[in-house]
């Protein structure tokens, strides 16, 4: 019974899935999604930290009551001295205190602010603490993020030119593009706030989507060594079993993946309250889900897309197509069929 299973039949080619055939499909889906993606980062742009937009924060003790509680009266801190802020993000840090944060302050509005709530709350003002972050500080970071990145890629294309060849190099790149644009795209149109974890997030992704890209590709190159020798399969239905024979391995290696990130978002920001987790836990998560899609759907359709550019590859499918269709007529015997025994001399006159 197993061997009749879903991993067998994928392995097998039994399974029936296109992925690569039906690539105009997958791009065109692509297309759109980064199209609402690009519209999105014009339109509503990011919910930024205060790391990059610039503010405050204050942290106040859990014992002043409820997350909500402690919200509510910073609020209206903020409106009594007429700052014109108002509370961005709220939430519990470490389990004994609550970190408010707002938008820009100055100095005097800040230790005002500070003041009132401590009235408000009834406790020492020396109970609440006060940080001002300036937007440059952020500023610096992604200067630092997008620097890193074009190394990143940069490393990539000549790793994987070296390893497989330059179209499976501009296949995958392409692929970890649009793992970026995708994920950044759900976080502006979910609202998702962008804090240095979420930078760093991104970053991580970009490993995670390597690999699953280098796992299938190195499939593909597998099945298609030596391909123009034979006038069985064209490069695509090589390609495609390719895909078919990794897609398991793939699912599995991010389920697997995904379970420990789901913990880190759901257990350690969910219900121990540590922020810091849920910003990195959610990119995370989020990432390494497109990141499986991208792999699948667009990687390797693009690289059997880009190869049946190349003349060796368009000659060595339209032997195969040929053939086929002399299979079909009946005019060559199908591989593995007998050949017609040859008509004697006596026959051939007559």
């Amino acid at each position: 019974m197993a061997q009749n299973g879903l991993a067998s039949r994928l392995y097998n080619g039994e399974a029936g899935l296109n992925i690569v055939g039906r690539r105009k499909l997958w791009f065109g889906v692509a297309g759109v999604l980064v199209l609402i993606a690009i519209l999105s980062f014009s339109i509503r742009g990011f919910s930024l930290g205060i790391e990059f937009a610039g503010g405050n924060s204050f942290q106040v003790p859990a014992s002043v009551g409820t997350l909500n509680d402690a919200e509510r009266e910073v609020n209206s801190a903020l409106a009594a001295e007429n700052t014109g802020a108002h509370v961005v993000t709220a939430q519990e840090v470490g389990g004994d205190s609550y970190e408010l944060r707002t938008g820009q302050l100055s100095a005097e509005q800040a230790n005002a602010v500070k003041a009132q709530i401590a009235e408000d709350l009834g406790i020492n003002v020396d109970q609440i603490s006060g940080n001002q972050v300036s937007e440059a500080w952020g500023s610096q970071v992604t200067e630092r993020a997008v620097l890193g990145l074009i190394i990143f890629i940069a490393l990539v294309m000549v790793y994987l030119i070296l390893r497989f060849e330059w179209r499976m190099a501009v296949a995958a790149v392409s692929s970890l593009i649009m793992n970026l644009i995708l994920t950044a795209g759900i976080y502006s149109l979910v609202g998702f706030e962008v804090t240095p974890s979420t930078i760093i997030g991104f970053l991580t992704i970009l490993g995670f989507a390597l690999y699953d890209v280098v796992v299938v590709f190195d499939k593909v190159q597998e099945n298609t060594r030596g391909i123009t020798a034979n006038n069985n399969q064209t490069y695509g239905e090589a390609a495609n079993l390719a895909v078919n024979q990794s897609l398991m391995r793939s699912l599995n290696t991010s389920v697997v993946a995904l379970l420990p990130v789901g913990g880190l978002l759901f257990i350690g920001a969910g219900l121990l309250g540590a922020g810091t987790l849920k910003d990195l836990g959610l990119v995370l998560f989020v990432g390494m889900a497109v990141a499986f899609l991208t792999s699948i759907l667009v990687a390797t359709p693009l690289l059997a897309l880009l190869k049946n550019y190349d003349p060796r590859i368009q000659a060595h499918n339209k032997r195969v197509l040929v053939r086929r269709g002399a299979v079909s007529r009946g005019e060559v015997p199908s591989k593995g069929a007998a050949s017609p025994a040859p008509a004697d001399a006596t026959t051939s006159r007559s």
